[in-house]
């Protein structure tokens, strides 16, 4: 399994952006999918966006056309853009790397 680590997090205002990265220990290039969750306070997890080893896509559609998720294979890294950002976007998230290795989160405050 690959040990993730991920960055980026911070406070913003709503309607700003930011970007997290989650670093892989290994090489990605064979992990069929990689995944960007969150987690609000008092609420479950949930999945926020996935890209296949194809590049396909999916999203929640509480995050559709505000965020893209992408993965450099040659990097072994996975962004999360996350644009328009709202206070409802507010959460603690993670990287996940099939396989259930997770990252230990990052930190996401919208707010102003």
């Amino acid at each position: 399994q690959v040990q993730l680590v991920e960055s980026g997090g911070g406070l913003v205002q709503p309607g700003g952006s930011l970007r997290l990265s989650c670093a892989a220990s290994g090489s990605i290039f064979s992990i069929p999918i990689m995944s960007w969750h969150r987690q609000a306070p008092g609420k479950q997890l949930e999945l926020v966006a996935l890209i296949t080893a194809y590049d396909g896509t999916k999203y929640a559609d509480s995050v559709k056309g505000r965020f893209t998720i992408s993965r450099d294979n040659a990097k072994n890294m996975v962004y999360l853009q996350m644009d328009s950002l709202a206070p409802e976007d507010t959460a603690v998230y993670y990287c996940k790397a099939d396989g259930d290795s997770w990252g230990q989160g990052t930190q996401v405050t919208v707010s102003s």
